[in-house]
């Protein structure tokens, strides 16, 4: 359902504050998302310093960044089947095992992309 309230720089900070409301949830909450920030702070400056250009620059840091965010979306997935269904269903693991698998697969992009572009640097 859409809102009807009006749209201006107030409900553009509630947004902003809602946002850093979830953050530090998952930060308290989430060891891998956890992890994963501690990652993030390691090799978004690396990509920023090893990166020969903008666009090299850009790639290195955005795939660290999406990882943050797929596990995030995963963890929201994660929390809503917990609290609507508790007990095992197959249905409700199969649903955690796919966002999983979506951080599964930004993690081997961040390491693709790392090693196809700096890869040939360091090893050739």
């Amino acid at each position: 359902m859409a809102s009807t309230e009006r749209r201006g720089p107030r409900q553009i900070y509630a947004a902003f504050l809602w946002s850093m409301k979830g953050l530090r949830a998952a930060f308290r909450h989430e060891a891998s998302f956890r992890l994963e920030v501690f990652l993030a702070v390691v090799v978004v400056p690396l990509g920023l310093w090893l990166g020969h250009g903008a666009v090299e620059k850009i790639v290195l840091i955005t795939f660290p960044v999406l990882v943050l965010s797929a596990e995030l979306l995963n963890s929201a997935i994660e929390a809503v089947v917990d609290k609507v269904s508790p007990e095992f269903h197959e249905l409700a693991g199969r649903a955690k095992d796919m966002g999983s698998a979506a951080v599964f697969l930004l993690l081997a992009m961040v390491a693709v992309t790392w090693g196809l572009i700096l890869g040939p640097r360091f090893l050739g």
